[in-house]
C-alpha cells in the first residue's frame, strides 16, 4: 500500500519555503524540485484543528476553503490572533510594516520583531519596509492610523496578488517606488502614537527570494484539489503560500498550498494535471510558436 502523506501548511525559513506534513515531519522546497503528487481516491478532506490540537470531530470541510478548518475550529483559531485585539497584553514587541505586492497593491500590517521579515514572506510580499517597532497595542493603533487616514488596507486578496505577480516592474527601485512614497506620508501623519519608534525606509525586495525573476509567468490557478486528482510538474516559484509549478508543455500553474491541507496524499508521476484549474485574471495570452 502507497505512503500517504497530510499536509499541514507551508512555512518560509531563511532557506526557502517548507512543507510541512502531520507527524512532524518536513520536506524544503527549492526551484527545479518535482512537486507530484495524486488526492487518495474516495479521500476527504479533513479539518486541521485549531492550535495545535486536531479537529475533536475530524470534521469535512469544502474542497476550495483556503482556511482548511471548520467553523468551530476556525473561531477558536482566530480568537488567539493578534488580528483579533485578543492578546493586547502580549509583551514583546512589534513590527509596523508597509507590504507591496504590485502596483496599487501596498497593505499596513503587524508582526512580532522576533520573527524578523518571515511574515512577509509568508504574505507573498514582492517588497517591504519596516515603519516602526514598540508595544504591541501602539502597533495595533497605528495600523488603524494608516488605514483611516491614507486608506491603506491591512488585507489584500491572494487572487489579486496572482493577477499582478506575472507584469511585476523590472527593477527594484521601480518596485520599491510605491512603498517609499507612502512611508514618507505615513511617518508625517500626526497622532503617531509616542512609543511607537519610527523606523527609515529601507526596502527589502523579494523578487529573487521567490525565485520570480527567472520563472515564466503562471497562466492559471488550481481552483481545488479533488478525491484521484493530481499535481505533477517542475517548481519554478513561490510566493507566500503560492507554488509556481511548471506542468506538461511549461504551462505554469499555482498552486495555493492552503488548498492542500486536510488532504491524504500519495506520490505520483509525470507532469499530470488532473485538478480543476481556471486562468489567472490578466495573465499573459498564451501564443503558439508554430503548427506543429
Amino acid at each position: 500500500m502507497a505512503r500517504t502523506w497530510t499536509c499541514v501548511g507551508l512555512r518560509w525559513t531563511d532557506s526557502g519555503p517548507v512543507l510541512r506534513w502531520s507527524g512532524g515531519r518536513r520536506s524544503a522546497l527549492g526551484w527545479g524540485r518535482r512537486v507530484a503528487f495524486r488526492v487518495v481516491d474516495g479521500g476527504e478532506r479533513r479539518c486541521l484543528g485549531a492550535r495545535g490540537h486536531g479537529c475533536p470531530v475530524r470534521a469535512v470541510v469544502a474542497g476550495r476553503s483556503t482556511g482548511g478548518r471548520c467553523e468551530e475550529c476556525a473561531r477558536l483559531e482566530r480568537a488567539h490572533s493578534v488580528a483579533a485585539d485578543t492578546v493586547a497584553d502580549d509583551p514583546r514587541p512589534y513590527h509596523v510594516y508597509l507590504a507591496w505586492f504590485g502596483p496599487g497593491m501596498t497593505k499596513v500590517g503587524t508582526t512580532a520583531v522576533e520573527r524578523g521579515s518571515a511574515r512577509l514572506l509568508e504574505q507573498g510580499a514582492v517588497c517591504f519596509s519596516w515603519l516602526g517597532a514598540g508595544p504591541l497595542m501602539a502597533a495595533r493603533r497605528t495600523e488603524e492610523l494608516l488605514r483611516a487616514a491614507l486608506r491603506v488596507p491591512d488585507r489584500i486578496p491572494y487572487a489579486e496578488k496572482r493577477a499582478v505577480r506575472a507584469a511585476l516592474p523590472a527593477t527594484e527601485a521601480e518596485r520599491a517606488a510605491e512603498p517609499a512614497e507612502l512611508h514618507a506620508r505615513a511617518v508625517a501623519l500626526p497622532g503617531w502614537p509616542e512609543s511607537l519608534a519610527p523606523e527609515p525606509f529601507r526596502p527589502v525586495d523579494h523578487v529573487r527570494a521567490f525565485g520570480l525573476a527567472a520563472a515564466p509567468p503562471a497562466v492559471a490557478e488550481v481552483t481545488e484539489l479533488v478525491p484521484g486528482g493530481a499535481v505533477s510538474g517542475e517548481l519554478v516559484a513561490a510566493a507566500g503560500p503560492d507554488l509556481h509549478v511548471a506542468t506538461g508543455g511549461g504551462r505554469v500553474v499555482v498552486l495555493d498550498i492552503r488548498l492542500m491541507t486536510g488532504w491524504d496524499l500519495v506520490s505520483a508521476g509525470g507532469d499530470e494535471l488532473s485538478v480543476p484549474v481556471r486562468e489567472l485574471r490578466g495573465a499573459p495570452a498564451h501564443e503558439q510558436g508554430g503548427l506543429f
